[in-house]
């Protein structure tokens, strides 16, 4: 069980008699394989039926805000919930459900410090961490998009910021310019290629904030880490059932979003492949991920968005890899690394794909083009607004 910082252990029946569970506590574990917050599945027994639910302590080093970050979450399920309710069981399978605590509360502080929330557990689906064909990839994409629409109409003040500038591509490229001044590890001599790859492309950094700036493109809620481990698939049918891991939700670019689809799914090496001749865009998932995407977004996505799908996935495979280059300067003082060189083959394998979407792009745009035209632009949504 893992203890983040010098937590003490986590006694789970007292933790779950601060929420409103029902029955007795029966068991509990530690379930999946976070790097960030800890999660555990509990049984209650209720009325001689075995009912599950997650139980997550926050991580409140890398999450500073705990209250705000909840505050997101609780707003962005409940209208979620609402935009979609069909009125029957399977809402709670469509979206993350939080279980209150005995105030009502969205979540605990139990007498150590620790910030606590619950989920109901989504039974008869799981997590897959590779995308293994185009249909995998489509029902991603979908249910990616369809957790943005649900949001395009949610009012009240603007969601929190958790990680502020979290995709601000032009801060990524001037925090690896102040990397390579300083050059504190002694790496800059090492990397001349990586730097001029990434200098050579500065003017994409600003594309999509510019965009935002003059309006032509809304801000809309997002979800921030579109991997597609962040989609549990039905079991039975491999249908796209609910996204998880809300805590980067909040407000950005959709094509933050499928950009990043496009990043983690497209790649036929894995994130830190030593020999990036092995990296290559693959065409089927990324046909996958636009027929998905658009099948749910194409509602409200406006002319500036569309335009700039294919263009998305370069734009956030660069700026990752701007990160990875940055880390790597500095020493290695963020991402966490098993090997000498591990941020240097990262930042090689995203710059890898960053080239082979260049070689493609052509096709991409067409693909995307043909794909948009059973999506017409709706007149609310081309003129703007979330």
């Amino acid at each position: 069980m893992s203890q983040p910082g010098n937590r003490p252990p986590v006694v789970l029946p007292l933790v779950a008699q601060a929420f409103q569970l029902l029955g007795r506590y029966v068991e509990g574990s530690p379930y999946g394989s976070g790097h960030i917050n800890d999660t555990f599945v509990i049984t209650m027994d209720q009325a001689g039926r075995p009912v599950r639910y997650l139980l997550q302590r926050i991580n409140d080093r890398v999450f500073k805000n705990v209250p705000a970050l909840m505050e997101n979450i609780q707003r962005v399920t409940d209208h979620a919930l609402s935009a979609g309710a069909k009125g029957d069981a399977s809402d709670s399978r469509r979206v993350l459900t939080l279980v209150r605590t005995r105030e009502g509360a969205a979540w605990h502080q139990d007498p150590q410090g620790g910030f606590w929330r619950c989920y109901l557990f989504i039974e008869n689906a799981r997590t897959h961490d590779l995308v293994e064909n185009a249909r995998q990839a489509f029902e991603a994409a979908r249910a990616f998009g369809e957790f943005q629409r649900m949001l395009v109409d949610l009012r009240g003040p603007r969601l929190h910021e958790t990680i502020p500038g979290f995709h601000n591509t032009r801060s990524r490229f001037e925090a690896l310019s102040r990397a390579i001044s300083a050059d504190r590890a002694g790496r800059v001599h090492a990397v001349g290629a990586e730097i001029e790859f990434a200098l050579a492309r500065e003017r994409m950094a600003g594309v999509v904030l510019d965009l935002m700036a003059r309006g032509e493109m809304p801000e809309r809620i997002t979800h921030n880490d579109t991997k597609f481990n962040n989609v549990m698939l039905d079991d039975t049918t491999s249908q796209a059932v609910c996204v998880i891991d809300l805590d980067t939700v909040m407000p950005g670019s959709a094509l933050y979003d499928f950009g990043d689809m496009v990043r983690s799914a497209t790649n036929s090496a894995a994130e830190d492949e030593p020999d990036a001749s092995k990296v290559t865009m693959r065409m089927d998932i990324f046909e996958g991920l636009v027929a998905g995407y658009t099948a749910s977004a194409g509602v409200f996505l406006n002319a500036a968005e569309r335009a700039h799908l294919a263009f998305a996935g370069k734009l956030i495979t660069y700026e990752i890899g701007l990160r990875f280059l940055t880390d790597h300067l500095e020493g290695d003082v963020y991402f966490k690394t098993k090997r000498q060189g591990h941020n240097l083959d990262r930042c090689r394998t995203q710059f890898a794909l960053v080239a082979s979407i260049e070689r493609q792009e052509g096709e991409m745009q067409g693909l995307v083009e043909r794909v948009l035209k059973a999506h017409p632009v709706q007149r609310a949504s081309a003129e703007g607004g979330a």
